[in-house]
């Protein structure tokens, strides 16, 4: 009997290594096996182990796994219905990614309702996951992030509003996307099923554009016009959520818009000093003599990069962390004195111009 079970978790090693080896990665530990067990039959687990790092046809993967083509689109399909595999429609026939953990089937995981016993167990797994010691380092420690934060437009200043390339404007890459969908927030949904769920609301993650029809296809998000997520943009921002994009300068696939207590990105920043985001290009400038010493500022801040300092003669103002400010523009938003300016950053960020460039730099900087 101890071979069958070794046999068996050989597999599920296998699988843990490939995915180990995206770019994005997912770091081997026992977390990461029990979270594997659970959402990958053994079946799903040796085809997924088998999957090369560029999109395949069924007959390219039947040839790998040696399973007959209509018996491996059954597989393929139920690891799609899962989240476990992008399947990607091209003319007559389709191609088959296996989805990374982050940004992939974490996010599809929790993008859905299901049986809440089976969703409250995955919750605690991915929570002990990515919270085990290296894990979000060993994900996002590098030059090149996941994602890149989105600044509120509406506090660009004039006089540099005509530097601002459409890239770094969320309304822009909305309005160039066509349209896209909505779905439900997969670290708030996650966090309701721990009990530490905010108020902020659920469906407000936006995919965008050719992206977005797999999401509807598959059930995880509705359908959406242009109107439809500038109207959930400007909802976000009235109640100071952050606005994380893809980062790619030509189209991304989401927009999240994500708060300090439920987010994996800025709680990796909040919890362990991990980036897993790049910062805008723009960072808060105090203008004190403006200052009322309200608080706002450091309300507002969803990853505790102001705080209130006391200068001795019984007034405190705000101290900016800027190795820490994603430059979001939430706090500069809500400040009722306007004592809070966005300024362009003296050194800008270099975004990816796509997705196999962004890829090739992650893959480069982690030796894959």
């Amino acid at each position: 009997m101890g071979h069958i079970i070794n046999a068996k978790e050989e597999i599920y090693h296998a699988l843990a290594e490939r995915l180990s080896k995206t770019p994005e990665g997912a770091p081997i530990n026992e977390d990461l096996m029990a979270i594997l067990h659970r959402l990958y039959t053994e079946n799903e687990a040796l085809v997924g182990s088998k999957f090369s790092s560029i999109p395949m046809t069924l007959d390219k993967i039947a040839s790998i796994t040696g399973i007959e083509e209509k018996d491996l689109k059954v597989i393929l399909d139920g690891m799609s219905d899962k989240g476990l595999v992008l399947d990607i429609p091209r003319k007559d026939s389709f191609y088959y990614m296996l989805a990374p953990m982050l940004v992939g089937f974490f996010e599809y995981t929790f993008m859905r309702t299901g049986d809440y016993a089976t969703l409250k167990e995955l919750a605690e797994l991915f929570e002990t996951y990515f919270h085990s010691e290296g894990v979000m380092r060993e994900i996002a420690g590098f030059d090149t992030k996941i994602m890149r934060t989105l600044i509120y437009e509406s506090i660009i200043p004039l006089a540099v509003e005509t530097e601002v390339l459409d890239y770094e404007k969320a309304t822009e890459i909305i309005k160039q996307s066509g349209g896209g969908a909505i779905t439900m927030c997969a670290c708030r949904h996650e966090a309701s099923h721990l009990g530490t769920a905010c108020d902020a609301p659920v469906d407000v993650c936006m995919s965008l554009g050719k992206a977005a029809e797999w999401i509807v296809r598959k059930g995880l998000g509705k359908s959406a016009t242009v109107e439809d997520l500038l109207a959930v943009l400007a909802k976000t921002q009235e109640l100071g959520l952050v606005h994380l994009c893809d980062n790619v300068m030509n189209k991304p696939t989401y927009i999240c818009n994500c708060c300090g207590c439920c987010c994996k990105v800025l709680r990796g920043i909040n919890e362990q000093q991990v980036f897993a985001t790049h910062s805008s290009n723009f960072i808060p400038s105090i203008e004190l003599e403006r200052c009322i010493s309200c608080g706002v500022c450091e309300e507002k801040c969803q990853i505790e990069a102001i705080t209130l300092i006391n200068q001795g003669n019984g007034l405190e103002v705000p101290v900016l962390n800027n190795e820490r400010c994603i430059g979001c523009g939430a706090c500069a938003a809500a400040c009722p004195s306007g004592s809070l300016i966005m300024a362009r950053r003296s050194v800008l960020n270099v975004t990816p111009a796509d997705g196999r460039e962004k890829f090739r730099r992650m893959a480069t900087e982690k030796g894959r």
